[in-house]
């Protein structure tokens, strides 16, 4: 195949001229390139619209969650005493004292030097608890052979041996709280001392011998005291008051995120969509990729027009915070909120569920739905078309080198044939002289 001419027979640059025929060839081509990008750049704007949407419909979800207003807020009068309550917990107070913290349980055997520690069959036992006793074997017979078997046995019971001025002392303690974590030591030839009792944490309510009562728990924190509620204690503490009340503060910031995502989602479409002029005969205009655009432009109506109708059986939803300001933007006012709240939870739940918050997620649902949603079918319409026209640039790519290719095989050709031409020229031009020479 040819691959570059030279037209030294022709004096024409045969190159220049094949690649100026190629390109003008190669219009149709160029623009579908241009359409490609205009199609892609309109496909980025439409994906990112679907973003803030489903933003939106995010922001939305978190209010009409069947538990979004079920959030719930624990405090309490001392440092000591952290309280968290989860969803649902029930509000109230109780008041109570700290009047035990949980102990680990720890034992020592004390051993002179040398002393056979385990007894002769080499073998000791240990019990936690109520569980059946274990039995261990020792690999020495040693402090430190027991405190080997005990922490390579996996058992809620750590060991190790302080060596003192009168021989080895065993230490055992368990890893865990509480007096049902107690255990006992069998088979050694000295006796172990308990240094420190396993005990409960034990909160007392009021005076138990008049109607109050105490609750205890393995560890320091104690839960299903108050329903929801999870009380850890540091400190042996009095009159400790613990209370519960709606997480209204939680709920007001799912509202500011709700009206923060739909504002994200009109600032984007109002810059995507903006109107433009061309600045001259010919050039894009500089508006927006989507200038003009019905699907985005009709989102932002809906989202606007959410807000700006209210409730049928509330009324406007300025009386709950949220209203649109001149610029056409949600603004949403904490305080407002909260006091009514406050004075109606019913009411304001039901216009934030059943009203903005549901309209809203309806407008943002109907936009991004993974198949009928307005927002995917353009993406995915655009995605088709951006394929189709890839593979046509493909099939042009193809014509263009066969085309390259034959003009480069006709150019060739009539090199070739020039320089043949030019070589008979020669030919008979040198016969012609010679014949002259000769008669003369």
């Amino acid at each position: 195949m040819v691959t570059s001419l030279g037209g030294l027979s022709s004096g024409m640059d045969t190159t220049s001229l094949i690649n100026a025929l190629i390109q003008a060839e190669s219009a149709p081509q160029t623009n579908l390139k241009t359409k490609v990008s205009d199609y892609t750049t309109n496909n980025t704007a439409y994906q990112t619209v679907n973003g803030k949407m489903k933003a939106v419909q995010d922001a939305a979800k978190e209010l009409t969650k069947f538990d979004a207003f079920k959030g719930a807020k624990a405090t309490s009068s001392s440092t000591d005493v952290v309280a968290t309550a989860s969803t649902g917990a029930q509000t109230g107070d109780m008041t109570f004292s700290v009047t035990k913290l949980a102990a680990a349980h720890r034992v020592t055997a004390a051993f002179a030097a040398n002393d056979t520690v385990a007894t002769d069959s080499g073998t000791f036992s240990l019990k936690i608890g109520t569980e059946d006793p274990t039995t261990l074997t020792v690999e020495e017979n040693t402090p430190q052979g027991v405190a080997d078997a005990i922490n390579k046995a996996g058992l809620a019971v750590r060991a190790s041996v302080v060596t003192t001025d009168s021989g080895p002392v065993l230490q055992l303690a368990s890893t865990k709280t509480g007096g049902e974590n107690k255990f006992e030591l069998g088979g050694l030839t000295s006796e172990a001392k308990v240094m420190s009792e396993g005990s409960n944490a034990e909160l007392t309510v009021g005076d138990p011998t008049k109607g109050g009562f105490k609750v205890s728990s393995s560890s320091n924190t104690f839960t299903g005291v108050m329903p929801g509620v999870t009380i850890t204690a540091s400190k042996l503490a009095t009159d400790v008051t613990i209370g519960v009340n709606k997480d209204t503060d939680a709920v007001a910031a799912k509202m500011q995120a709700l009206v923060d995502a739909a504002n994200g989602a009109l600032a984007q479409i109002s810059s995507s969509s903006a109107a433009g002029a061309a600045t001259s005969p010919g050039s894009k205009s500089s508006g927006g990729p989507l200038a003009g655009d019905y699907t985005v432009r009709q989102l932002s109506s809906q989202i606007l027009s959410t807000v700006s109708q209210g409730m049928s059986d509330f009324g406007s939803f300025k009386q709950m915070g949220i209203q649109l300001t001149q610029g056409g933007k949600l603004e949403f006012t904490k305080d407002d909120f909260l006091k009514a709240y406050n004075e109606n939870p019913e009411k304001i739940q039901k216009a934030v569920t059943d009203g903005l918050a549901g309209g809203l997620q309806k407008v943002a649902d109907t936009a991004t739905d993974k198949i009928s949603g307005t927002l995917t079918q353009k993406i995915s319409s655009g995605t088709t078309m951006i394929s189709r026209l890839n593979k046509e640039i493909l099939d042009w790519d193809t014509k263009l080198a066969d085309r390259r290719t034959a003009l480069q095989r006709q150019f060739s050709a009539m090199e070739s044939a020039l320089a043949k031409v030019s070589s008979q020229s020669s030919w008979l031009s040198s016969q012609t002289a010679a014949s002259n020479a000769s008669n003369s």
